[in-house]
């Protein structure tokens, strides 16, 4: 039995399923990364609440808010654009 182990076709497909093993356990890592890092995001909904309440506690201007809103405005529009493409999917 060791004799077959140490046979070239049998350390070949040894290593073969050593590296599809490896490479499925990158591609799981790589997955996770990538889940934890959406998640991890803040929504511009959620950023907009956020200026909002500092607008109203009076840390931001009015002005500021403004532009805030505007730049964030059409971040949420790119949000809302992406999540009904991934629905419509």
């Amino acid at each position: 039995m060791a004799e077959f182990l140490l046979s070239p076709p049998a350390q070949a497909v040894i290593w073969t399923a050593v590296l599809v093993a490896l490479i499925v356990v990158a591609i799981f890592f790589v997955h996770s990364c990538r889940r934890w890092q959406r998640d991890d995001r803040t929504s511009a909904n959620e950023l907009l609440t956020e200026f909002r309440n500092l607008r109203d506690s009076g840390s931001v201007s009015q002005a500021e808010f403004k532009n805030i809103k505007s730049v964030l405005g059409e971040k949420l529009q790119d949000e809302l654009g992406s999540d009904k493409s991934d629905n419509s999917g």
